[in-house]
């Protein structure tokens, strides 16, 4: 518990970068696999989504524009939404700056889990059901914690960039350095670099694996765990927070209260 603490603070090391990257990497995993079970769309793939508006643009197809500008959309508020509550946490002075939104993905998450089916039969403007809009907004609000966290480095909600890393650091360990190289000029893969792009693609597989296993036999209350775990990484360092953040306080006492009954 303690460790878990440190994943959310302000003052980043390699090493809770690492550990944050995975875990949300999995977590990623394991929605994005589900979603597809149910939507048979993946809800973090942007690149798809891009390519689906400008061939709905082309072809005159207004459900398959509606449909990729709604996730994309969603996406890119997921996205604003985490730089928003970033930003709120520092100008407030949190040490846990990053536990705000991911607190926000575990609300979100939570009734999913309980009561996705209900989402499946609400319509948007967008001609999909409110799920692929949820689900999309949830992976640009992740996305954009991996980013801040680590500069831009870790992005765990889709694997193209992490793939072409693995690659590329393959590819230098794989060439072949003559005696007569200067030192200066060897080439030298990145371990590092190299090991944390696969932990990455490793963990989002094994989060797809359980994803699908979940979605398939238990159906959508096995988002549930995975919100808890986004519950044990936020909660801890916001308690610790709280004392000396009045705003803070006020959010969290938001988030405990429940609607009552009439």
């Amino acid at each position: 518990m303690r460790r878990l603490r440190f994943l959310t603070h302000r003052h980043r090391a390699p090493s809770t970068n690492r550990v944050l990257g995975l875990l949300l990497a999995f977590n990623a995993g394991a929605v994005n696999a589900g979603g597809f079970l149910v939507l048979h769309m993946y809800t973090s793939h942007m690149t798809g989504f891009a390519s689906q508006f400008a061939d709905g643009l082309v072809l005159g197809n207004t459900k398959l524009l509606l449909n990729a500008l709604g996730a994309i959309l969603a996406f890119l508020a997921g996205a604003a939404v985490c730089a928003i509550l970033v930003n709120w946490g520092r100008q407030h002075r949190l040490r846990s700056v990053y536990a705000v939104p991911l607190l926000l993905e575990a609300a979100l998450m939570f009734p999913f889990g309980l009561m996705g089916a209900i989402t499946l039969t609400w319509p948007t403007p967008f001609a999909v059901p409110l799920t692929v809009l949820l689900l999309s907004f949830i992976m640009g609000l992740q996305n954009a914690v991996g980013s801040k966290t680590s500069g831009g480095s870790v992005r765990t909600t889709h694997m193209t960039g992490n793939i072409t890393d693995v690659g590329m650091e393959l590819g230098k360990l794989l060439y072949w350095n003559r005696h007569a190289t200067p030192a200066h000029a060897m080439v030298r893969h990145n371990r590092r670099r190299m090991q944390m792009a696969g932990g990455l693609v490793g963990m989002f597989v094994l989060g797809g694996i359980v994803g699908a296993l979940g979605f398939n036999y238990i159906g959508f209350v096995c988002v549930v765990p995975l919100a808890a775990l986004l519950l044990a990484i936020s909660i801890p360092p916001l308690m610790e927070d709280a004392p000396r953040s009045r705003p803070l306080q006020k959010l969290l006492a938001a988030f405990r209260r429940r609607p009552r009954c009439p």
